[in-house]
């Protein structure tokens, strides 16, 4: 008999808002969570991947190895080039997450939290049983980006600019965690999502 799937918590926030730490704070109280971004990496390590991706983007795949910097500059201006990119990939990350979350339910966790930075944006809040948003002004958000190294101003503008705004995403979230203060701020934030949140999303569909 296959046990039925854990409850989805979507995990989503603009470019620098602090969605990976947030991610692992998640981690620490004990959830799994599915990250998008790291199951795009091991997609695209895949020989056939890298194939179908140098074949519609011709010297984006050298000697084997995704020049992944190369791909952005191609594809990011160019929407159909976004979209025949989301076709190699997105399918295949699908499947490894769906393949991950039947793990989960077969160790008897009851959430998983999918951390999807364009949740939104690929209609894939739909099937989620709550959305967390993890927000920040831009500026902030600017900054922390930045200090990553590897993007422009420019370039964070421009793949912000490309997102769903943040006013919408928080409009459409379950909770909205604010980061705009320290670590510790940001602990019991996530804290009260968990100690609480959750709980609250079980007690109102148990009561309808």
């Amino acid at each position: 008999m296959v046990p039925p799937r854990p409850r989805r918590l979507g995990l989503t926030g603009s470019i620098g808002a602090g969605k990976s730490t947030v991610a692992a704070l998640l981690r620490a109280h004990g959830f799994t969570v599915l990250d998008a971004d790291e199951q795009a990496r091991l997609v695209t390590a895949e020989p056939e991947v890298l194939a179908q991706i140098e074949a519609r983007f011709p010297g984006t795949v050298q000697a084997g190895v995704l020049d992944r910097a190369a791909l952005a500059a191609r594809v990011f201006p160019d929407p159909a080039a976004v979209a025949d990119l989301n076709a190699i990939v997105h399918p295949r990350v699908r499947a490894r997450m769906a393949v991950l979350e039947q793990a989960a339910a077969d160790r008897g966790e009851a959430w998983v939290v999918q951390d999807v930075p364009l949740l939104f944006e690929g209609g894939l809040d739909a099937g989620m049983d709550a959305v967390l948003v993890v927000d920040a002004p831009l500026e902030l958000r600017l900054e922390r980006a930045l200090a990553r190294g590897g993007l422009t101003r420019e370039d964070i503008l421009a793949r912000d600019a490309r997102q769903l705004p943040a006013e919408e995403k928080r409009r459409r979230a379950t909770w909205v965690i604010e980061n705009t203060g320290d670590l510790a701020a940001l602990e019991a934030q996530v804290a009260g999502v968990v100690g609480r949140g959750l709980w609250a999303v079980e007690e109102v569909e148990g009561g309808e």
